[in-house]
């Protein structure tokens, strides 16, 4: 803000970032075969955590999935290449 918002009215705009974030972000769901422990979970997360582009990774043991927000569409097999690395592998 200007300080001087009575003549140029910019402390009557509003800029809604996380709104903006959230419009491009991608979310993907992947069913994991093998992660069956908070280990796994953090082993599977981490790695895919390092594909550019990737802004978190949640794991659920329970369900077998793990979902990827990023800011684009991601290469399912660059996913799962990294999915195997970590010695797990991706349901088709």
């Amino acid at each position: 803000m200007c300080g001087n918002e009575s003549s140029c009215g910019c402390g009557t705009v509003t800029i809604d970032s996380a709104r903006a974030a959230a419009d491009t972000t991608t979310r993907s769901t992947y069913q994991v075969l093998g992660m069956t422990c908070g280990g796994c979970a953090k082993k599977v997360t981490g790695h895919v955590s390092e594909i550019a582009g990737v802004t978190d990774v949640q794991a659920d043991v329970a369900a077998g999935t793990i979902t990827v927000l990023s800011d684009n569409l991601l290469d399912t097999a660059e996913v799962r290449a990294v999915v195997q690395r970590a010695g797990y592998q991706l349901v088709d």
